[in-house]
């Protein structure tokens, strides 16, 4: 191995990197972990029928509302108290919520401890990225973030083992306990240069409004977002209710929820890894984004008039899709890029947690078109919408591709 190669690989497997890479993946374990011990968990509350539905919605819905929240808490944080500290409070938070969920004993707790955990999971993936994005070098951030977002997704694999395999209590346990060895690794870390260059200066930082006072600053944050809609209309849409899709596409055998969401998963680990990586080959994040918005129409396609599907087809239409939806390294790293180092942290923050939220007017949108529609052809027009949306989006976002980050956006 000559000596730009080894130059090039320990840039890239640094301990920012792993350390970053970990914490998406505690992120991701718990993100999937409630859908996995749902039922047992509520059950053991003496939760039955059709509450089940009504009480997991209820504290799914409390997650999400944590996340988003904690998405502008955490991301004003870094910009104004720097994103090591965000890092180290974000999985602490998270590490003490899940540790109590074991010893819940009514669905109220329940939802105020996912609230909690949900604040402090919303901080990790764009504390990491924006950290990755700072401390390597503008050639090879790109394979940084890959793999942060790579690793990161295999936490979906370990919620499902670990559901599967040991008590819902004891799932929440182990959760805490990956927190905890987490949180005594992040003391090797250092914070960003370029962040301790103005932390000490008058640069105004973390303004999360100032987003919103300047026509080209709000459009260029809305387009960031907006890049990531066919990501969760997958995931949210096609992927949440596959258990009807199969069934109305005559698939050979029922569908199992978990399942197909722990296929698309193990998709998106390839997808992220490869994305990441095209951009760099490329040298641009708006081709590769390009690439993989494609793939996803073909394969939505694929999925909404396959017929008579083996049950092992199916699930590997899962992963097949989960590939295409894999950009999320990439979309992460473009919105990190857009912006200057005194809101590049509030930015990365909230983008991913947004994009998240979408889930719920995607879904809503979904069921209102589902009556006059039928099942396939709402979705249809839901995946058409949102792939369009992500489009018009991606062409009006500058190429970022090997641009400086030290700078700061005068607000």
């Amino acid at each position: 191995m000559d000596e730009q190669h080894k130059k090039l690989y320990k840039n890239i497997f640094n301990i920012t990197v792993l350390v970053s890479s970990l914490g998406y993946f505690v992120d991701i374990y718990d993100l999937i972990l409630f859908g996995i011990v749902r039922i047992p968990s509520l059950t053991y509350l003496g939760i039955h029928g059709s509450q089940l539905i009504d009480s997991g919605v209820y504290i799914l819905n409390m997650q999400m509302g944590g996340m988003l929240i904690g998405g502008l808490i955490f991301g004003i944080w870094g910009d104004k108290k720097g994103r090591l500290s965000v890092l180290f409070a974000s999985i602490f938070l998270y590490s003490a919520a899940n540790f109590l969920n074991a010893y819940v004993t009514s669905i109220q707790m329940y939802a105020v401890l996912r609230f909690i955990a949900g604040i402090g999971l919303a901080g990790e993936l764009g504390a990491a990225v924006t950290l990755v994005s700072e401390t390597m070098t503008k050639e090879t951030r790109g394979y940084g973030t890959a793999i942060v977002a790579t690793i990161g997704v295999m936490g979906a694999i370990l919620a499902a083992i670990v559901g599967e395999e040991f008590s819902w209590q004891m799932a929440y346990i182990i959760g805490g306990v990956l927190g905890v060895i987490l949180l005594i690794m992040r003391i090797s870390v250092f914070e960003s240069g370029m962040y301790k260059s103005i932390s000490s200066s008058n640069v105004a930082r973390g303004q999360f409004l100032k987003l919103f006072t300047s026509k080209e600053r709000f459009f260029k944050y809305l387009n960031c977002i907006m890049i990531g809609l066919p990501i969760w209309y997958v995931v949210g849409v096609l992927i949440t209710f596959s258990p009807e899709f199969g069934k109305f596409l005559g698939v050979t055998q029922p569908i199992v929820a978990g399942k197909s969401i722990m296929y698309t998963y193990i998709g998106l680990i390839f997808g992220d890894f490869v994305s990441g990586f095209l951009s760099q080959y490329l040298k641009s994040r708006k081709k590769a984004v390009s690439v993989f918005v494609i793939l996803t129409t073909i394969f939505v396609l694929v999925y909404l008039f396959s017929h008579g599907l083996s049950l092992f087809y199916f699930y590997a239409l899962c992963v097949v899709l989960g590939i295409s939806i894999g950009y999320w390294a990439v979309f992460v790293t473009t919105a990190a890029e857009q912006f200057g180092t005194n809101l590049r942290s509030t930015v990365t923050t909230t983008v991913p947690n947004f994009i998240r939220g979408s889930v719920i007017p995607i879904t809503i949108f979904f069921d209102l078109l589902r009556k006059p529609f039928g099942l396939i052809y709402s979705a249809l027009i839901v995946g058409i919408i949102t792939v369009i949306i992500a489009f018009i989006s991606l062409y009006n976002l500058k190429e970022t591709y090997g641009v400086d980050l030290d700078y700061v956006d005068n607000i």
